[in-house]
Formats: structure tokens, C-alpha cells, sequence
């Protein structure tokens, strides 16, 4: 009997192992610090972030035409060699109307469309109302909220999708199922949309009452066999949960969780991922789920979206803020996709939120990727989307595999290097009014050029090198003026603490910080190429800098580092707002909000590093 114990005991103790580690879990020693936007964690290698729309009410026409600031949770999409993103706008604030979707397109994932409306805004009938929700509307137009994007049917047809919902105030929800319905459209090949249907109604809505026909009277029967095949695709439903009434039976889990995503293990079964990192199993692909998600261990995530999916290399990742805020956007990887084991910076950066209103949360949010089934981008990288600031729209590419460290020195003369791979190895963020990429210098050659124009956000690359006490970078680089704009360049440890920065400024100066003050070292000129060498020892903590040939500057670093590990250039200063005891909700517009500031331009012809 006691062995027979045993054994039961055994038995039950390896089952509940099993069960314990049957989940998706973060098994690394790496935490975000939200003292920093950065978290001051180590960047992912090659990682290119890019603004593909940038709002602007005083000036429509250089934005989506409409001049909405609150701009929000992309979807994104490959189709017939074409990158898709779709978002939702509000013209100021989350969930206050009136609001509709809108679509951005790209040949290249780099030269992006202006926004074209999808969705058109929805005047809901007047004298509607909601149950438990005070107010009757009156002249009010529908917001959007939409978890889900597209879909490809097996017929190859793409689909694109939007909710209308309704909000009575500015503190109601649009997603408590008490809406109006889904709308669908097929995306066509020559760029343009299909009609507009609703493909779904919720509880009181139907052709009698709503504006646009119900899909099944479409005369074309392949869309509509794309529509019933979407419906039929539990996977798929499990995205409408938020918005759909939430006793529909075209949903398999009828639980209060919020942006759902998923990916398939080797083995077939399904992991859902939700915000605040709610995770659960599928073994039979969606149909049913365990009564109650829990909580992935040791993922830190708050009600921000966190996006999972398998990348090109067999390995899995996931895109989320690993804090109570929304910053920083970081990415981790899993060898099984159940064990994350590392924390890696995708964007550390938050411009300034530039329009008030309501909810406007600060910070690169609400990342989405290509869902299983929604395309396969060329090239093996990793595509997200995200907003900034619920105002500004972003995708961001994430070389695969996703490495944090390089091993070979930086030896590079962009105009030597191959068309499109020029940057493989920088890191970049990328802003319409303050682009980071390859451009002509003013000498005719390719560099890489930070130009600004942007008053509230800066260009900025930087580039990792391996990891050492004993440095010297030389660089070639070509100011385009001397009299606006400024250029930082900053040699940095892992977790982005700088230790020098220098500094080409406004009235012509190469500059230092020594301390509390700046250094003058040099005055340059207007497309004057300065070479320029810098050798460093963080034992010591003395560097110098030469300027074509001649030492000009012998300082001490002004921050002690153990290892200098990247080199970032950055057309603007050191940005600290918000941080984690910022007041929430800003109301309030920064001054100018739409201008633009008098360009400025830098030329890095060439980097190189090495260790002595």
C-alpha cells in the first residue's frame, strides 16, 4: 500500500508539473525600469521604426484630410505584395464621435499612402438608446472599435472589417456589445474596396435600421463565401468577443477578456494571448478553451495589448509593454513558444503628445503584427504596428532571428553597400518630419541622413557594436547648416546609459558635455565633411576626440560606463516626459501643435569601431 502511495503521489506531483509548465511563461532575469522610456533595456538588433501617420488638425491636408487627432489600434496585413494597415480615428478623444477607419498602404513597408477612409462616419437614428447606459442620442455619429482587421479567405480574397458602436458620453463603451454591428469589405487587388455590408448585427440591428445592406444580398458569391467561411473560423470570432453581444453563439469563449490574438505550437494546439497577458490553450483550434485564462507567469503587461506569433526562424516572439504603462515596446523571445526567456527593446521612445483628449495614454501602444493566415512579408522579418500617444501611427520591422548583440566591429561607407541593406545593422526611429534613412549627401554620395523638420520629435539611429572597455569609432559626417537643428551622438552601455555625448548645435559649435557645462572643440561650417575619430577607456573614463587629423578635446566621461556597447545619433535632446508620476489624460494642446520647424540635416558618410 505504501509504495502504491508513492507512486499515486508520484504520479499526481509529475502531472502537476507538467500541467504548471504547460502554459505560456517568462523564464529571464530582464525587467523594465519605467524610470526610462527606454526601460533601459538592450535594443533588439536592426530593429527600424518608422511613422507612416502623423496627425496634424491645423494643417489636414499634410495628415489623413480630415485633421482627427485621436488616432488608434492598428491591424496590419500583406496582400498581393502590398503592406495593409488599418486604424481607427476619432476626431479628439477615445470612444467621443464621431469616428471611423481608415487604411494606409505600402509597396516597400518605407514610402507609405496618405490615409483613405474605409469605414465613413455612421450617424446613429435618433432617439436610440442603451440598457444601463443614461442618455438618448440625439444627432450622434458612431465610434469604431475594432479587435480585428482583416481576413484571407482560402479563395485568396482579403477582407477588412470595422464595428460601429455606440457611446452615449465620453466614459461609455463601445465594446460592451451593445453596438451596432460588424461592417466588412473586400479589398481589391487594384487598390480599391468592394461595397461596404454589415456582416454581423448585434441584438436589435438589422436591414430595417442600419444603413447599409446585410452581405448575403451581395451578388457576388464569392464574397460571400468569404464572409461565411470567416464566420465559420472560431479562431476568427474570438477577436469579435468585445464588441458582439456577449451571449452570440458564433463565440467559443464568452468571457469579459480583451484583444485577443493567437499562434499554433508545433503540436497543433493554440495559444490565446489577451491584455494584462491572460493566456490560454486551445487543443482543438478555437472550438473550446479552458473555462478561465490565467495570468502567463512573470509577464509584466497591463490593459495594453500584448501581440504573440511564430517568426520566420521557428521561434516565437511577443510585442508588448512589460510595465504598468505604455512604454517601453519590447519584444521577447520563446525557443518552444511557451518560455520567453529574454526582454529586448523595440522602441524606446515617446514623442510629445501633441493634441489633448480623452484617454490619450502616452507612449508606442496597442502593437499589433500579421495574423496567421493575414500574409507572409518577404525577407524573414518580424512587422508591427502600434500607435504613439493614440495620436501618431507606427510599424516597426524586427530583424530575424532577434539578437541583442553583434560580434563583429562596424566597418561601413554607406555608399559602398548594397542598395536596401545599407542599415541592416542600425538601429532607427524614423519620423515623417524627422526621417532616419539613406538619402544623398550633399556630395552626390549615399549616407545616412537625420533630417528635422519636426518641432515635438527628433530622427535617431544608433548602431551596436561588440561590447568593450577599450573603444574608438571614426565617422564622417556632414552638418547641412550651421545656424538651426543640433545633432547628439552618444556612445552608450547596454541598457542606454551615456557616458559621452557630444554635441553639434545650433550656432556652429562641436561641442561636449563635461560635468554640469558644455565644451566648445570646434567650429565647423555648412556641408563641411568633419572626420572625426573618438578613443575611449572606461577604466579611466578619459576619451578624446580628433576632427580631421587634430585632437581637439581630452575630457573625462561625464557618466561612468563598464562597457561602451552602441554609438546613437539623435537630432534632439534628451527626452524624460512623461514619467511614471506624469497625471494621466493630458487635456491640453502644446503650443503650435501643426508647424513645422526650419530643417535641418546631418550626413553620416561612413562609421567604423574597433577595440585597441
Amino acid at each position: 500500500m505504501m509504495k502504491k502511495a508513492i507512486c499515486l503521489f508520484s504520479l499526481a506531483l509529475a502531472a502537476q508539473l507538467a500541467c504548471a509548465q504547460d502554459t505560456v511563461r517568462y523564464v529571464g532575469n530582464t525587467v523594465s525600469n519605467v524610470d526610462y522610456h527606454n526601460g533601459q533595456l538592450t535594443p533588439a538588433v536592426g530593429v527600424h521604426n518608422m511613422q507612416i501617420f502623423r496627425a496634424n488638425r491645423e494643417h489636414p491636408e499634410e495628415a489623413d484630410g480630415f485633421g482627427f487627432t485621436y488616432n488608434h489600434a492598428p491591424m496590419l496585413a500583406y496582400w498581393h505584395n502590398t503592406y495593409y494597415v488599418e486604424y481607427l480615428s476619432d476626431k479628439v478623444g477615445e470612444s467621443v464621435p464621431p469616428g471611423h477607419t481608415l487604411m494606409i498602404t505600402s509597396k516597400d513597408g518605407e514610402n507609405w499612402s496618405k490615409p483613405k477612409e474605409i469605414f465613413p462616419i455612421y450617424r446613429i437614428p435618433d432617439g436610440t438608446t442603451k440598457p444601463g447606459v443614461e442618455g438618448v442620442a440625439k444627432n450622434l455619429d458612431a465610434v469604431m472599435h475594432q479587435r480585428m482587421g482583416f481576413y484571407t479567405a482560402k479563395s485568396g480574397r482579403l477582407l477588412v472589417l470595422g464595428f460601429y458602436g455606440i457611446c452615449l458620453d465620453a466614459h461609455d463603451d463601445p465594446n460592451d456589445g451593445l453596438g451596432i454591428g460588424r461592417v466588412v469589405r473586400e479589398v481589391l487587388p487594384n487598390g480599391e474596396y468592394g461595397p461596404i455590408y454589415f456582416v454581423h448585427y448585434n441584438p436589435k440591428w438589422n436591414e430595417s435600421n442600419t444603413s447599409f445592406p446585410f452581405y448575403k444580398k451581395s451578388k457576388d458569391k464569392g464574397f460571400i463565401q468569404a464572409c461565411d467561411e470567416l464566420m465559420a473560423n472560431p479562431l476568427m470570432m474570438m477577436q469579435w468577443v468585445e464588441e458582439t453581444d456577449k451571449k452570440d453563439p458564433l463565440i467559443p469563449l464568452h468571457k469579459d477578456y480583451k484583444a485577443f490574438n493567437f499562434y499554433h505550437l508545433p503540436d497543433g494546439r493554440v495559444v490565446g494571448l489577451w491584455k494584462y497577458a491572460l493566456t490560454a490553450i486551445s487543443t482543438d483550434n478555437g472550438k473550446t478553451w479552458p473555462e478561465n485564462a490565467a495570468r502567463a507567469p512573470r509577464f509584466v503587461n497591463s490593459n495594453a495589448k500584448i501581440w504573440g506569433q511564430r517568426t520566420s526562424d521557428g521561434k516565437y516572439s511577443t510585442v508588448y509593454n512589460p510595465s504598468e504603462f505604455r512604454w517601453p515596446l519590447a519584444v521577447s523571445v520563446s525557443d518552444d513558444g511557451l518560455n520567453y526567456k529574454n526582454l529586448l527593446l523595440v522602441n524606446g521612445e515617446i514623442t510629445s503628445l501633441r493634441y489633448g483628449g480623452n484617454y490619450k495614454s502616452y507612449g508606442p501602444q496597442y502593437t499589433r503584427g500579421i495574423i496567421e493566415g493575414n500574409g507572409v512579408i518577404p525577407g524573414g522579418k518580424e512587422w508591427v504596428t502600434y500607435s504613439m500617444n493614440k495620436e501618431d501611427i507606427w510599424v516597426t520591422s524586427i530583424p530575424v532571428p532577434i539578437v541583442s548583440e553583434v560580434t563583429a566591429q562596424a566597418n561601413e561607407d554607406f555608399n559602398a553597400l548594397p542598395a536596401g541593406k545599407e542599415l541592416d545593422q542600425w538601429n532607427t526611429y524614423s519620423g515623417l518630419w524627422c526621417p532616419a534613412k539613406i538619402d544623398k549627401a550633399p556630395d552626390g554620395s549615399k549616407a545616412l541622413a537625420l533630417k528635422d523638420w519636426d518641432p515635438f520629435d527628433y530622427a535617431k539611429a544608433e548602431r551596436a557594436i561588440p561590447a568593450n572597455k577599450k573603444v574608438e569609432t571614426e565617422f564622417t559626417i556632414i552638418p547641412g547648416q550651421n545656424n538651426t537643428g543640433m545633432l547628439d551622438i552618444e556612445f552608450q552601455d547596454e541598457r542606454g546609459t551615456p557616458a559621452i555625448r557630444l554635441t553639434i548645435d545650433s550656432t556652429g559649435q562641436f561641442k561636449a558635455k563635461v560635468g554640469y557645462r558644455d565644451k566648445n572643440f570646434f567650429k565647423y561650417q555648412p556641408n563641411e565633411v568633419c572626420h572625426v575619430s573618438v578613443k575611449l577607456n572606461t577604466d579611466t573614463r578619459f576619451y578624446t576626440v580628433n576632427v580631421n587629423g587634430k585632437d581637439v578635446l581630452t575630457s573625462l566621461f561625464f557618466a561612468p560606463v563598464l562597457k561602451v556597447s552602441r554609438v546613437a545619433f539623435r537630432t534632439g535632446g534628451v527626452r524624460r516626459f512623461p514619467d511614471a508620476d506624469t497625471p494621466t489624460d493630458q487635456m491640453y494642446d502644446l503650443k503650435n501643435p501643426g508647424e513645422k520647424a526650419k530643417p535641418a540635416a546631418y550626413y553620416i558618410k561612413s562609421f567604423k569601431s574597433s577595440t585597441y
